[in-house]
């Protein structure tokens, strides 16, 4: 839905010094190596991802088959939390878009957050590394959860036509027996990812070294990297989406996640953190290695995925319909799910490797208020929705507005709110 990456050391993994890495007494929290420069070509790819989750909810409203708007807020079904405001008028041909979106890039944020995962351990130490994610998304999520994601949903009560002051949507809201928090899920579960991986330094101290020496071993092989990584995602995402409706979230107060794809965000999550521990500037991601220079492949081979993975997806929907069940196709389904995943995310990899070092200043700016136009977007695009109901536009209209004031609203605030020291340190 995590989207700035929030992760604030965009670092190029520094050599270590081989007498301290090789001795047995090294541990990170003892090392402080030097802050390598930022990877330009990352930090575009993650302000790219986050526009697509800027246009993923702009659009949704306008979905074809978005459900129809409830009467009520708080009886069951309550969609509104992933669908706030639904529009009559809808954007056919939209859906591709929504469906292609939502099969990767949820997965490629985990995957660029963990990319800087272990430089930014091995350079502070488990103890200065758990504060700063503490205050750089603890916090940021106490907000968008405490404060934003009540303003989000405000146009949800609203259109139910129930009393419109805040003291009937407040006891509405408490009645729900859960905190919707919206896109900051990703920023919850990001954070347990990194106190996640703090522990396991405690416990293994050199569990990075040992990632970045296996991405090493495939060096820069993007066909054995690939494989890898699509083997252990089926295995991570395979029985889980057997077992789990993919509709299905687990919730405890603001605190939610999609049950059926955890599993499969931790192995991108950690297939970041492994090849950003064995080096940006010479591994996979390298910008004169084979993924970026054979980025046409991937390119093609990100579509012919999707092609597999929709026309598994379809097939699976008509046996469905006939009151039928295949566990064959249902496999062959999450499997297609996982290969399209894991293709589109080397696709877009190779193509900011290769093409991403060049510098652009609108490109630096919108990178550097990623993670703000992440929090802030999503109660300007429920907001710019609601006002446009009443407007007799094309759905293909009202989304597109709604993108481009999302994006330009989230960014200006961001922007604005960032020449404050304060928040600058935390977004």
């Amino acid at each position: 839905m995590n989207t700035t990456i929030p992760s604030r050391t965009h670092h190029a993994f520094a050599a270590r010094d081989s007498r301290q890495s090789n001795s047995p007494d090294w541990r990170p929290d003892l090392v402080s190596p030097p802050s390598p420069a930022r990877d330009t070509a990352m930090d575009y790819l993650r302000a790219f991802v986050t526009l697509l989750v800027l246009a993923h909810h702009a659009v949704l409203a306008y979905l074809p088959f978005a459900p129809a708007p409830s009467g009520s807020f708080t009886a069951p079904p309550v969609m509104w939390p992933a669908f706030p405001i639904v529009d009559t008028h809808r954007w056919h041909g939209i859906e591709t878009f929504v469906g292609f979106n939502d099969i990767f890039f949820m997965s490629l944020m985990f995957f660029l957050s963990g990319l800087f995962l272990w430089p930014s351990l091995a350079r502070k130490g488990a103890g200065k590394f758990a504060r700063d994610r503490a205050l750089r998304l603890g916090l940021p999520f106490i907000g968008a959860a405490g404060l934003l994601a009540p303003l989000a949903y405000y146009p949800s009560y609203r259109v139910t036509g129930a009393d419109p002051s805040l003291g009937g949507f407040w006891g509405a809201w408490r009645s729900l027996g859960s905190w919707p928090a919206g896109p900051a899920w990703f920023i919850w579960v990001l954070l347990a990812f990194g106190l996640g991986a703090v522990a396991l330094t405690k416990l293994f101290p050199r569990w990075g070294e040992t990632l970045g020496r296996g991405a090493a071993a495939l060096g820069r092989r993007p066909a054995l990297n690939f494989a890898a990584l699509v083997a252990v995602s089926a295995a991570a995402y395979v029985p889980m989406g057997l077992a789990f409706d993919p509709t299905r979230w687990v919730s405890w107060g603001p605190f939610a996640f999609q049950v059926s794809r955890i599993l499969l965000y931790a192995t991108y999550f950690l297939a970041g953190a492994a090849v950003g521990a064995g080096g940006l500037e010479c591994g996979l991601l390298a910008a004169d290695g084979k993924l970026a220079r054979r980025w046409p492949l991937w390119v093609a081979a990100s579509a012919g995925a999707f092609i597999l993975a929709t026309l598994a997806f379809l097939v699976l929907i008509q046996i469905l319909m006939r009151g039928q069940t295949s566990l064959a196709w249902r496999v062959i389904n999450n499997f297609t799910f996982v290969l399209s995943c894991a293709g589109t995310s080397f696709a877009l990899l190779a193509l900011f490797a290769r093409f991403g070092r060049a510098r652009f200043r609108a490109l630096d700016s919108l990178s550097r208020n990623a993670y703000g136009m992440y929090l802030f977007h999503y109660a300007i695009v429920s907001w710019v929705q609601m006002s446009l109901l009443n407007l007799a536009w094309p759905g293909a209209a009202k989304g597109s507005f709604v993108f481009a004031a999302a994006v330009l609203a989230s960014w200006g605030l961001t922007a604005g709110l960032r020449r404050i020291p304060a928040v600058a340190r935390v977004i």
